[in-house]
């Protein structure tokens, strides 16, 4: 599996993780969603061990950009909210950022 689809995964996973514990503690759904939660969560931390890098904070950082773009796409598609011209420009940055950690050329 290729960085970025790993990286989609665990941001996928991660979210859908903490939009569980969300929905218990704010929107007052069922304790079961727990279980799947954990669920997600235990899948989104094994996803970012099979990401290939030399440091697990770099691994982390460039993750970061990924997973503020999927938040923004989330909060579009299950929460029904657009993202202003602000959440993109941010998570246009962030990207950029992203793709500097993770494709930068380092020295050997």
């Amino acid at each position: 599996m290729t960085t970025l689809a790993v990286y989609a995964f665990a941001a996928v996973a991660e979210i859908a993780g903490c939009f569980a514990f969300w929905a218990v503690l704010r929107l007052d759904a069922s304790r079961l969603w727990l279980a799947p939660g954990l669920v997600a969560l235990t899948l989104f931390a094994y996803a970012l061990t099979r990401v290939d890098a030399e440091f697990a904070g770099r691994a982390y950082a460039a993750y970061g950009g990924i997973y503020i773009l999927a938040s923004l796409l989330w909060m579009g598609g299950a929460e029904g909210a657009r993202p202003d011209r602000f959440d993109l420009i941010g998570a246009a940055l962030c990207l950029a950022g992203a793709a500097i950690i993770l494709w930068a050329p380092r020295a050997a």
